[in-house]
This record gives C-alpha cells, sequence and structure tokens, in this order.
C-alpha cells in the first residue's frame, strides 16, 4: 500500500459513482486514476494493465467530449443496447483479443500472469468503448473484469487495487440495474 495507490483507489471510487450516475465529470476523475494506476501496474509488471491505463487516457478524453454533447433534453446522458448479433460479436473479439494479447505478452515480455492480464486489459478496453458510447451492456464487461482482476490484484499484493475493484463489483452491479432503470424511463 502506496500513497499513489490510496490516491487511485479514491479517485476511482468517486469515478464510478459519477458513472453510475451517468455523470459527464466521471472523466477527469477516471483520467486522474488511470495516470496513477499506470505507475502501479507498470511497478507490479503487470504491463498489459499498465499499457492499459495508456489507452484509458485517451478513451477518456474522448468519452468526456461524446458525452458532453449526447445528453437528453433534461440534461441527462442517453443510454442504449445492443442487439443480440452485436452482443455476441463483441464477446468473441474481447475472446480473440485476450488469446492475441496474451501470446504477445508471453512471447515479448516477462510480465506477471500474461494471459489473466490480457483478460483484464482487452475486457476492460471492450468495457471503456461501450461505456463510452453509452451502452448498457459495458456494466457486464466491467462485472467480469472485476471478478477476474481481484485474485490477480491480491497474488501482486495489490491489497487496496483488490479492494477498490471488490467495490468496483458492487458498483459495476448497481450501475447496470441504475442504466436498465434508466432505459426504461426512456422508452
Amino acid at each position: 500500500m502506496t500513497p499513489i495507490e490510496i490516491a487511485a483507489v479514491l479517485l476511482g471510487v468517486a469515478n464510478i459513482i459519477l458513472i453510475i450516475r451517468r455523470s459527464v465529470w466521471n472523466y477527469p476523475f477516471a483520467i486522474a486514476m488511470v495516470s496513477l494506476y499506470f505507475i502501479i501496474f507498470r511497478d507490479a509488471k503487470l504491463f498489459s494493465d499498465a499499457g492499459l491505463q495508456i489507452f484509458f487516457i485517451a478513451v477518456n478524453a474522448y468519452g468526456w467530449w461524446s458525452w458532453s454533447r449526447n445528453k437528453a433534453d433534461a440534461g441527462e446522458i442517453v443510454v442504449e443496447e445492443l442487439s443480440p448479433n452485436g452482443f455476441g460479436a463483441w464477446i468473441a473479439g474481447s475472446i480473440l483479443a485476450t488469446l492475441a494479447w496474451g501470446l504477445i505478452m508471453t512471447n515479448h515480455t516477462n510480465a506477471s500472469f500474461p494471459f489473466w492480464d490480457a483478460g483484464v486489459a482487452m475486457l476492460s478496453v471492450v468495457g471503456q468503448i461501450l461505456m463510452t458510447r453509452r451502452l448498457i451492456e459495458n456494466w457486464y464487461w466491467w462485472i467480469a473484469v472485476n471478478i477476474i482482476s481481484i485474485p490477480l490484484y491480491i497474488l501482486k499484493e495489490l491489497y487496496l487495487t483488490a479492494g477498490l475493484y471488490a467495490l468496483f463489483l458492487v458498483l459495476a452491479v448497481a450501475g447496470l440495474v441504475e442504466w436498465r432503470k434508466v432505459q426504461a424511463r426512456q422508452e
């Protein structure tokens, strides 16, 4: 446990609460959090997770811009849903990306748990893309990310981060429930 990890955890909690509320202000908190997590994951030799943080900075900047322009008349963010075929395609793409990235990490780095780390990274990429596009299914990806991240971070002795991801798991379920309610009101 370091001061950087403590700060990242606090920023992460604020970020997820703001996402559940569909607040565009989640993005500055996210950018600050992932900047700190780049350092944390790099030092833990979780290189896929470290690289993921760079992606998150870019996609959060885009999300901030996108969400600012996709509000209902009442000022709330409008949520949407994937078709069944689209949902299946995202699942297949997630699996293929995880396998491909895991092979790259295995063959070209000394990463800890390269396939496990790749799974966290690739599912997070998809979750972030779906969230940026305001798709309800983003929460399914975040639930999966949280479930597989917790034991990985415990093994890497990132206990505060594992605790954060346990909280993220609870908040992801709450986010899914809340966004489903919003979707029902939009229809």
